[in-house]
């Protein structure tokens, strides 16, 4: 389909962008890689009136080493994260995880920030942030505030920012713990999830079994509490609300929350 009528805006710098979502309001929204906006557009399922390009916003892009933590530019594309030798060394679990986004082509134009600004429950890296326990930062008129990865995502498709604020960097801390694993079922490689699984040490979040990425809660208390991985993986759908549609119902997707959790915490304990 063809998007309704929008005009549309390039900023040259973040100033500009949020001068332009100031002045246009809720009618306006940032378009970064386009591979979240753009369909939307095309299904008239989002309208905006107004377009404001971001994707070229260099300083917006980059990943670096902070000490105890990595800071990641919102615009830094998913294959930048893929290849990245500081991720594969510090946060591999992310490294992975961006390495699985959809093909080649949506990875070498899609970023990190608009994924986490779209807030789709099926999108991997909105798990993968909640696993790591990021902190997202964004920058408004009232100046920049942190949000964390816990205190973020909202809804469906709805994010703690204001209108009139842009996603501007994530900070992830250096996990203590070496073992990971980023599990899911699609049916193509290039699917989103039917369900995913992102594991840091006894942290576990879920992709697709909600509204939002959620935290297996149930699974971590019992690892807590001294639990074999295997009998914390039983309670992997406890506390969720998986939908059903024509991929899988919410018993299958149950099921898969189970076995995904226990591959994902059998890989992880395996590198420790």
């Amino acid at each position: 389909m063809i998007p309704a009528p929008f005009s549309y805006y390039r900023a040259l710098s973040v100033d500009e962008a949020l001068d332009l979502a100031a002045e246009h309001g809720e009618e306006a929204k940032f378009l970064a890689g386009g591979h979240s906006l753009l369909p939307l557009m095309k299904l008239r399922l989002a309208l905006p009136e107004v377009v404001i390009d971001i994707g070229r916003l260099a300083d917006l892009s980059h990943i670096r080493d902070a000490g105890d933590h990595i800071t990641l530019g919102a615009l830094t594309r998913h294959h930048d994260l893929e290849h990245s030798g500081l991720l594969a060394r510090e946060l591999p679990l992310l490294a992975c995880a961006a390495g699985q986004v959809g093909d080649p082509q949506i990875r070498h134009r899609g970023t990190i920030g608009g994924s986490l600004a779209h807030a789709d429950p099926a999108s991997d890296l909105p798990a993968v942030v909640l696993a790591l326990d990021a902190t997202l930062v964004a920058r408004g008129p009232s100046g920049t505030r942190e949000i964390a990865a816990a205190d973020f995502f909202g809804g469906l498709f709805e994010t703690a920012l204001e209108p009139d604020e842009l996603l501007t960097e994530i900070r992830v801390p250096k996990p203590a713990a070496p073992r990971w694993s980023f599990q899911k079922f699609t049916k193509r490689a290039i699917d989103w999830a039917i369900v995913g699984v992102a594991v840091q040490g006894d942290a576990v979040a879920l992709v697709n079994m909600g509204e939002t990425p959620l935290r297996a809660a149930a699974v971590e208390r019992a690892l807590a509490d001294g639990a074999a991985p295997r009998a914390a993986a039983a309670l992997a759908a406890e506390g969720t609300r998986a939908s059903a549609d024509i991929n899988a119902t919410r018993d299958y997707r149950e099921h898969l929350a189970r076995v995904l959790v226990a591959r994902g915490l059998q890989e992880a304990h395996a590198r420790a």
